[in-house]
């Protein structure tokens, strides 16, 4: 039976990126088997949608090069949605105006905050916080 899955992502990768590196995991998992899954990336892990940033995250946690770049697309093919928050981006230096130039390139982001949250996890049927 499918669910409707939403995971919110506030860890700072910076902190404590082992524990991103998770969110995404569980989060591909979950669209891996069939599940309808929103992401909302807040606070510093906005940072995980950075082109540079996601591309330097492999080594941080282990992984051969491209692992987390690949979950991350897993999540683009596969997700309902991935939504990140407009203050979040603008407090690491990212707006709508420089998107292109800083994020994960094919990247179909739905700028949003609290509202979003609160309405993505209210219409879920599991939620999970990272």
């Amino acid at each position: 039976m499918s669910k409707r899955y939403f995971f919110q992502i506030s860890t700072d990768p910076d902190v404590d990126p082992r524990k991103c590196a998770v969110a995404m995991a569980c989060a591909a998992q979950a669209v891996s088997d069939g599940h309808s899954v929103n992401v909302f990336f807040a606070s510093h892990a906005v940072k995980l949608l950075q082109s540079e940033f996601i591309g330097g995250m492999d080594e941080r946690v282990s992984q051969e090069p491209g692992f987390c770049r690949g979950m991350l697309g897993a999540l683009m093919d596969g997700a309902e949605g991935i939504y990140c928050s407009t203050g979040s981006q603008a407090a690491v230096g990212v707006t709508v105006d420089n998107a292109n130039g800083v994020l994960v390139e094919g990247l179909d982001l739905n700028w949003s905050g609290p509202p979003g949250v609160i309405a993505l996890s209210s219409d879920a049927d599991v939620s999970l916080t990272y």
